[in-house]
């Protein structure tokens, strides 16, 4: 007496030899050795990343405003003599302060994203 297959439809998925292995440490990772199993619940339970980058972007770009208003500020600074140094070196380090957790969000993004 022969047991019916409870799948009976099978999928076929080809791989670069640098998947498969991101594929088995995965695998490792989630406790599941049988290869079939891993792939079913992934295509059946796992999520894909999609992220709306465009708010991010915005605040690259009015980064990028800050600086260029920095610079102009400087020249006007240099030319004219209109601004202490202190108060460029102020503005200096309120856009270090700006860029950097700013910079430390898109390289968190960016791992993220990367399959």
């Amino acid at each position: 007496m022969t047991k019916k297959r409870v799948r009976s439809v099978p999928i076929y998925v080809w791989v670069r030899p640098e998947e498969l292995e991101a594929i088995r440490e995965r695998m490792a990772e989630a406790g599941i050795q049988n290869l079939s199993a891993y792939v079913r619940k992934m295509a059946l339970n796992g999520y894909v990343l999609h992220v709306d980058l465009s708010d991010i972007r915005e605040l690259v770009s009015l980064q990028r405003r800050c600086a260029n208003n920095l610079n102009q500020v400087a020249i006007q600074a240099n030319t004219y003599g209109g601004i202490y140094p202190e108060e460029i070196a102020t503005l200096q380090k309120d856009y270090a302060a700006l860029w950097g957790p700013l910079s430390d969000l898109l390289k968190k993004l960016s791992a993220v994203t990367e399959l």
